[in-house]
């Protein structure tokens, strides 16, 4: 089978037929984004909680690339020089991830500069190529099962047009003042165009489509990809902070993923399934993210009322935030002394709230084991 080449430039134009239940079925999960969101802002755990959330969908985004590290993995190595190079690309996915949503925060749009800064955090010192990090591809590349163009099923757009493309994704994305600059398609009978000021999360399925489409990096555009999801989501409104993370979900159907990826490319794109399967995904992950809170509430709510003091409250819940943690890093984190953060610790293992891992001397690390199965 020949590969398919190319993509077409943003926005996308579908059948008519299709747009009703399309708009019917975003409706439905937006609005369940919307108290997934609001469940998030009422919860004891808040920040500590997505900041567990955001290494599992560090860990689950790099195994869709083909890496084994787990979640627990990276727990239990959080006090050691990450020296696999697995462990590495989850720890630059992570930063990435933070780094991106700081910057929109602070009032950055998504755009190429940011991109160029996020590839360059998420490749450094990871698999790949060390030398084109935070720099669009000068040469073709192409994917496939083999290193050879031969056996190609997608070959993305020029090195030279990687540009262009960039930019009338940026536009698309942004729904920039010179939006006029997008190209006006035109349409057959029963087509219908989806432009710039559709409904966010049907964007967010275009966008993600769209990039890994153009693939303009060597390396790292699967994962930069997914980051690209939960900071637009934050950049549209559709949540408040990085709650919301779908790569678990497309791990599940990896195959059907990349399938329905290359299913929008070349000259006659399948831009509904696509989206459909996209939406699908989203919607499992809010029912699942929900429950997940909810499991994690009455987990924080079952050890504060064994607790009678403050700081053990506290740092029982800094645990949901870091499940593997010191007295060290409880000291810095409250400001108190070592042998504060030490005697609070250990109440909480005495408790059996979390595990003393008392076959180390020094620097002994206290676990969180209920989190951890609750992510695994």
């Amino acid at each position: 089978m020949a590969a398919v080449k190319g993509i077409k430039k943003l926005p996308v134009v579908v059948p008519q037929a299709h747009i009703y239940d399309l708009l019917m079925k975003l409706s439905g999960v937006t609005e369940k984004l919307g108290r997934l969101d609001e469940k998030f802002k009422k919860s004891i755990l808040r920040t500590d909680f997505i900041n567990t959330l955001a290494l599992k969908e560090s860990v689950q985004s790099t195994r869709i690339e083909g890496t084994q590290v787990t979640f627990t993995d990276m727990v239990e190595q959080a006090h050691k020089q990450h020296t696999k190079s697995e462990h590495k690309e989850v720890q630059n996915y992570q930063d990435a991830l933070r780094i991106g949503h700081e910057r929109i925060l602070n009032g950055y749009p998504i755009s190429t500069r940011l991109i160029l800064e996020l590839h360059t955090i998420l490749m450094d010192g990871a698999r790949g190529t060390n030398v084109s990090k935070g720099e669009f591809r000068k040469i073709q590349n192409f994917i496939g099962p083999t290193n050879r163009i031969e056996d190609a099923v997608y070959i993305p757009v020029p090195a030279q047009e990687i540009g262009d493309y960039m930019e009338n994704w940026e536009l698309y994305a942004n729904k920039h003042p010179y939006g006029d600059k997008l190209p006006h398609p035109k349409l057959k009978e029963n087509e219908v165009v989806i432009d710039e000021n559709a409904q966010a999360l049907l964007k967010v399925a275009i966008l993600h489509a769209q990039f890994e489409s153009i693939h303009p990096f060597l390396d790292g555009n699967g994962r930069l990809g997914r980051i690209l999801i939960a900071i637009y989501m934050v950049q549209s409104q559709l949540v408040s902070s990085p709650i919301f993370f779908v790569s678990e979900e497309l791990e599940k159907q990896r195959a059907r993923y990349y399938h329905l990826l290359n299913s929008v490319r070349g000259n006659d794109p399948d831009w509904i399934s696509w989206i459909k399967f996209f939406i699908n995904a989203c919607d499992r992950m809010a029912d699942k993210l929900s429950a997940l809170l909810d499991r994690a509430e009455q987990l924080a709510n079952e050890g504060l009322d064994k607790c009678d003091r403050q700081l053990q409250r506290d740092v029982f819940i800094y645990t949901f935030r870091e499940p593997n943690t010191t007295a060290v890093q409880v000291s810095v984190h409250f400001g108190v002394a070592i042998t504060t953060a030490r005697k609070a610790l250990n109440e909480l293992s005495d408790l059996g709230l979390i595990f003393k891992n008392t076959s180390q001397l020094r620097n002994i690390e206290y676990f969180n084991y209920d989190v951890l199965d609750l992510l695994n």
